[in-house]
């Protein structure tokens, strides 16, 4: 899972020709905390994708331009297009995630 340094880094990693998935998550979120142990199973599963890790709170501006006010969600963007999106603030399984993955592709 990569995390970015700041949001430029952050803004070269959604412009990027790569299928990638941005997981927006915060430390205090219970749900977050629920599917966050299982996100490195995940990754391993989908090795389509590239997995970002973003701090909804520290990347405030970016979760509101994205309209993501619910977490743990999950956006996929290719060649800096969104081409999926999971959000909502409902707790996640690794089966409900693996499955809006399978969609995704």
């Amino acid at each position: 899972m990569i995390i970015p340094e700041n949001i430029e880094n952050l803004a070269e990693l959604v412009k990027g020709p790569e299928k990638t998935v941005f997981f927006f998550t915060a430390g205090w979120c219970g749900d977050c905390n629920f599917i966050k142990p299982k996100m490195p199973e995940i990754e391993t599963e989908n090795p389509e994708f590239r997995f970002v890790e973003v701090d909804r709170d520290e990347y405030m501006d970016l979760a509101i331009e994205w309209g993501i006010m619910g977490i743990p969600s999950f956006v996929v963007i290719e060649d800096g297009q969104e081409k999926a999106r999971l959000v909502n603030k409902l707790r996640k399984t690794k089966e409900e995630v693996n499955t809006f993955l399978a969609s995704a592709k």
